[in-house]
């Protein structure tokens, strides 16, 4: 039994015992029985009253309870579905003072959690309008009224930081930026006159709106400036090229020029405005010294036709070039064709300086030539016959290359610009078979030089004898060689002693013929008998000689009994284009022509 049963119990005797003692006092007193009616109706109301108000408080108690049960069910609901979270579940066999107490608790919680969210988002909020002022962006779309979630709260933070990123690099952009347009404004001695420019150079940085519009202003505005002192960059070049060229135009002194060289570098407004002062100078003396610039300038004209391999006509082509009268006119016309020649020549320097490589190996390519067919070069000392050979060797394999480069490059230059490219007034690869036909033809005309000599010698030693070719050595003779009687051309030397045919030989001495002389060239040859038995050279023997007619056609045998000149045919069936053709054909003919050694039979009678 509970204690509360017990206590009720208990009350209900107390309550017999008091209306016991009452009814006794009322026998004592002797109260009769109609007011003892009255007087127990008292007690009975009294107690029924006090016991229905305290039956009434309590129902009132009860209904307070529930009406608060619901109250916070209802709330509770509400706060679950704000916080995004499941619904309360209720104890079961829970009374109603407790299940009221846990309702209200559990409200009391969710308030508070309420207040913590809509608290963290009003200060994101605020944070997130800070960034959006400073970037000029819109806020996060996230209503202030209804509770956020804790997805939405972590999306709104990863927004936030995404911001705080965007803020740190836009200001560093802006910062660096900033510098740079400082930098160039000081350069170009600019001040701001714009309400933007103010804003940037003038004002704080952290008071500067990073949105993407300003940023882009901001970048526009530099490469405007940068733009700018590239520009003036130019210009100041320019006019430094144009200085240094009328210096060396006029050949002012360096005294002169020692005064502009702080100017000579930089370029700001000031020093543009100096060097711009010292072109305007020199170009007054320019027009007062007109002659000598114009001349200076075709001296630097001629410098670049010889670079660009300006052919006589194309040189003769400007005609300014030889005019006489130095106007203004005829110095600019000068200008205009030297810068359209520096122009021309930088466009294509790789190929020019191709050409001139080409010209400066074959130049070292006829020198070795010309030192092989010279007899001389076996007396040298030192090394320097086999240093030429190892060159030579070197030089004929690297001029082949060489052209076949040039050749491949300018094919793919005519290509590309639909005209030829001319080198000395015509094609680079004609030229260059040109020049070693040239050379072919003149290896030719050496060999039947060469060959022209040998004929003349051997028909001179033929019709006068020969002399000795070595004269400082002596010939020793036996003792008892006898003696012999030589006939040339009808004149007798006797050899009596060895001694005597020795001085008379080496010392120079030679018995030429009174009769018989060398006809003029193409003459006719005097008719004389000869004598002694002495024989001419028959006309067939005279015909195998082709070799020692001249290519004028002339005859050269003094035996020959007709005028008529015998004429030599040059035919070139074919023009060496590279080295290894010219090898290649200067091999062939070395096998099949090879020295030709005439030599008409005379009968000597000993």
């Amino acid at each position: 039994m509970r204690r509360s049963e017990v206590l009720a119990e208990e009350s209900v005797v107390c309550l017999q015992k008091a209306l016991n003692h009452l009814r006794e006092i009322w026998e004592v007193i002797g109260i009769p029985e109609d007011q003892r009616l009255q007087r127990t109706e008292v007690v009975k109301k009294h107690i029924k009253g006090l016991l229905d108000m305290m039956i009434a408080e309590e129902e009132s108690l009860k209904e307070r309870l529930l009406k608060s049960i619901n109250f916070c069910r209802k709330e509770l609901d509400a706060l679950c579905r704000e916080l995004s979270l499941e619904s309360f579940k209720e104890k079961e066999e829970s009374t109603i003072l407790q299940l009221e107490k846990d309702l209200r608790t559990q409200v009391e919680v969710m308030l508070k959690k309420k207040k913590e969210r809509m608290q963290e988002l009003k200060v994101l909020q605020e944070r997130d309008q800070d960034f959006c002022e400073v970037l000029c962006m819109t806020p996060y779309s996230i209503s202030s009224t209804s509770v956020p979630s804790l997805e939405e709260l972590d999306q709104f933070k990863q927004h936030l930081q995404s911001l705080a990123e965007t803020k740190a690099s836009r200001r560093e952009e802006f910062i660096n930026t900033k510098k740079q347009i400082i930098l160039c404004m000081e350069e170009l001695d600019h001040t701001p006159d714009t309400s933007f420019e103010r804003d940037v150079v003038c004002e704080e940085e952290d008071a500067f709106c990073l949105s993407l519009e300003n940023i882009a202003a901001l970048q526009t505005l530099l490469r405007q400036l940068e733009m700018e002192k590239t520009q003036n960059e130019v210009m100041c070049d320019g006019l430094r090229s144009r200085i240094r060229e009328l210096w060396e135009r006029l050949q002012i002194p360096p005294e002169e020029r020692e005064a502009l060289a702080m100017f000579m570098t930089g370029s700001k407004a000031k020093i543009r405005n100096a060097l711009q002062s010292e072109v305007d100078r020199l170009e007054e003396l320019k027009i007062q010294n007109m002659k000598k610039v114009v001349e200076a300038i075709r001296v630097e004209l001629t410098l670049y036709w010889e670079k660009c391999f300006y052919s006589q006509e194309q040189r003769q082509a400007f005609a300014p070039y030889f005019d006489e009268d130095y106007t203004e006119i005829l110095l600019q016309l000068h200008d205009e064709e030297l810068v359209k020649l520096k122009h021309y020549y930088e466009t294509h320097k790789d190929l020019f300086e191709g050409v001139q490589k080409w010209e400066d190996s074959w130049k070292l390519f006829l020198e070795f030539e010309r030192k092989a067919s010279d007899p001389s070069r076996f007396t040298n000392r030192g090394g320097n016959l086999l240093k030429e050979e190892k060159q030579r060797a070197k030089l004929q394999k690297t001029l082949p290359k060489l052209e076949e480069d040039l050749k491949a490059r300018i094919e793919l230059w005519e290509q590309e610009h639909s005209k030829a490219f001319v080198v000395n007034g015509q094609k680079f690869m004609e030229y260059v078979m040109e020049q070693w036909e040239l050379h072919r033809l003149e290896k030719e005309k050496a060999k039947q030089e060469r060959q022209l000599k040998k004929t003349q010698q051997t028909e001179t030693e033929m019709l006068y004898g020969s002399t000795p070719r070595t004269p400082s050595k002596r010939r020793v003779l036996a003792p008892n060689t006898p003696g012999k009687v030589r006939k040339l051309n009808s004149t007798t030397v006797s050899t009596v002693t060895p001694n005597s045919t020795i001085r008379s030989v080496f010392g120079g001495t030679v018995y030429h013929s009174p009769v018989s002389r060398l006809p003029p060239s193409g003459g006719k040859p005097s008719k004389t008998p000869s004598r002694f038995g002495q024989k001419t050279a028959p006309l067939g023997r005279q015909g195998h000689n082709k070799e020692n007619i001249e290519l004028s056609g002339s005859i050269l045998t003094g035996g020959c009994p007709y005028s008529a000149p015998l004429q030599r045919n040059l035919t070139i069936n074919s023009v060496a284009s590279t080295y290894s053709e010219f090898a290649r054909e200067l091999s062939k003919a070395s096998r099949s022509d090879g020295p030709s050694r005439i030599l008409n039979s005379t009968n000597i009678q000993s």
